[in-house]
């Protein structure tokens, strides 16, 4: 695992530790309120991406994924002043893996517009 921190506000520590320990407050906390996520995948396209717009929609979709039995690790964060990308690493108890990556835009610390990308074993 590595994370390069040039110069910014956004906090990779936090983002790690939300994951691990499945805390979707402290992930909620690191978005604006006028964040947007967009999500594809292999039933949200990219042409018919999932959109989340909003704390609440965020916040709905955070506490859906993390309350999953699953683990969750952040593999690799790059953080820049106005940008952060990020690789996650996801297992559930039957073994089935899934790997997301995101990039995000920074506004003050906080991601205002983040695009991901997520796949997982087929069969699930």
């Amino acid at each position: 695992m590595s994370t390069t921190t040039p110069t910014s506000s956004f906090d990779a520590g936090v983002l790690r530790r939300a994951f691990e320990n499945h805390d979707p407050a402290g992930l909620l906390a690191l978005y604006a309120d006028d964040a947007t996520i967009e999500l594809a995948d292999a039933r949200n396209t990219p042409s018919r991406p999932l959109r989340l717009e909003g704390r609440e929609a965020i916040r709905a979709h955070l506490e859906d994924v993390l309350a999953r039995d699953m683990t969750h690790a952040v593999d690799v964060v790059a953080v820049g002043e106005d940008a952060v990308g990020y690789s996650l690493r996801c297992a559930y108890p039957d073994g089935t893996r899934v790997l997301c990556a995101a990039t995000a835009q920074l506004r003050d610390g906080r991601i205002v517009r983040e695009v991901g990308v997520q796949v997982w074993d087929a069969g699930n």
